[in-house]
Protein backbone atom coordinates (compact mmCIF):
# COMPACT_ATOMS: atom_id res chain seq x y z
CA UNK A 1 0.00 0.00 0.00
CA UNK A 2 1.35 3.18 -0.69
CA UNK A 3 0.85 6.26 0.67
CA UNK A 4 0.64 10.07 0.23
CA UNK A 5 2.82 11.94 2.56
CA UNK A 6 6.35 10.42 1.79
CA UNK A 7 6.56 11.99 -1.77
CA UNK A 8 5.39 15.72 -0.36
CA UNK A 9 7.69 15.01 2.76
CA UNK A 10 10.87 13.91 0.07
CA UNK A 11 10.22 16.69 -2.01
CA UNK A 12 9.99 19.57 0.44
CA UNK A 13 12.51 18.41 3.06
CA UNK A 14 15.48 16.79 0.05
CA UNK A 15 14.78 18.48 -3.02
CA UNK A 16 14.24 21.84 -0.73
CA UNK A 17 10.97 22.62 -1.94
CA UNK A 18 9.61 24.74 0.66
CA UNK A 19 7.60 27.59 -1.64
CA UNK A 20 7.18 28.05 -5.11
CA UNK A 21 9.16 30.42 -6.91
CA UNK A 22 6.98 31.51 -9.31
CA UNK A 23 3.37 32.89 -9.94
CA UNK A 24 0.46 31.66 -11.59
CA UNK A 25 -1.17 28.65 -11.50
CA UNK A 26 0.04 27.16 -14.58
CA UNK A 27 3.52 27.74 -13.64
CA UNK A 28 2.90 26.75 -9.97
CA UNK A 29 1.38 23.89 -11.78
CA UNK A 30 4.35 23.34 -14.22
CA UNK A 31 6.86 23.45 -11.36
CA UNK A 32 4.83 20.87 -9.43
CA UNK A 33 4.70 18.52 -11.83
CA UNK A 34 8.45 18.98 -12.68
CA UNK A 35 9.51 18.01 -8.77
CA UNK A 36 6.89 14.77 -9.25
CA UNK A 37 8.24 13.79 -12.17
CA UNK A 38 11.92 13.90 -10.50
CA UNK A 39 10.53 11.77 -7.48
CA UNK A 40 9.28 9.34 -9.51
CA UNK A 41 12.23 8.63 -11.99
CA UNK A 42 14.65 8.59 -8.36
CA UNK A 43 12.15 5.75 -7.43
CA UNK A 44 12.62 3.70 -11.02
CA UNK A 45 16.88 4.46 -10.47
CA UNK A 46 16.30 3.30 -7.34
CA UNK A 47 14.37 0.62 -7.12
CA UNK A 48 14.09 -0.52 -10.72
CA UNK A 49 11.35 -0.54 -13.16
CA UNK A 50 8.36 -2.74 -12.20
CA UNK A 51 7.59 -5.47 -15.02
Amino acid sequence: MDLVEPPFGNINTTKGLRQFSLRGKAKVNAQWLMFCMVHNIEKIQRYGQAV
